[in-house]
């Protein structure tokens, strides 16, 4: 990796908190250098402008998450136990190297909804992915048998996401940890009646 490309890197490093947890609106430019302790030219010899770096602290963040969820279940054997990695993760979120400021997928979406369009546009396909992943391992465990024939895998997997998202956003606005225990059990009985 050459040192332009460290750079580049280092300043996503740096910047990725700063926008899941303020926002795009929020981290201002003297945010970023102060993040990253680089000047505005080299910020700018890097990125052509703050929306450049936003979308990629983004993906990084969203990657860190990626990541987690993979590892998690890579160690499980059954399509059930696949699946509840899911609740079991965001249920438990401080136990890993999760993102500061939490899930990046609802920080950004619920800001760039209408005020940022390629931020809008990468938070959907996030969602979307999200479900497609969801809808593959559920579909997986109907062909082995493992979950009943007549599943409705796209509805399962939007309700989990919805569920997960949803109990993110009110255990944030609230302050209350028991609400995202209580939605992520909820979570992990639809799993399990997948059986």
């Amino acid at each position: 990796m050459g040192k332009a490309a460290r750079t580049k890197e280092f300043i996503i490093e740096k910047t990725a908190p700063l926008f899941n947890i303020k926002g795009y609106a929020g981290t201002s430019l003297n945010d970023i250098t102060d993040a990253t302790g680089l000047t505005k030219g080299s910020i700018y010899g890097n990125f052509a402008n703050k929306d450049e770096v936003a979308l990629a602290a983004f993906d990084y963040n969203l990657q860190c998450v990626d990541d987690i969820i993979s590892q998690e279940i890579r160690k499980q054997t059954t399509i059930q136990h696949k699946l509840l990695v899911y609740a079991n993760v965001y249920e438990n979120f401080l136990q890993y190297p999760f993102p500061m400021g939490g899930c990046p997928i609802l920080n950004t979406a619920i800001e760039a909804d209408d005020t940022h369009p390629a931020l809008k546009e990468k938070a959907a396909n996030a969602i979307n992915n999200w479900k497609n992943k969801l809808i593959a391992l559920i579909q997986k465990g109907i062909d082995a048998g493992e979950f009943r024939a007549d599943t409705n895998a796209e509805q399962t997997a939007l309700t989990m996401i919805a569920m997960i998202e949803g109990g993110i956003m009110i255990t944030k606005l609230t302050g209350k940890l028991n609400y995202r225990k209580a939605v992520m059990q909820s979570v992990e009985k639809i799993i399990r009646d997948l059986s």
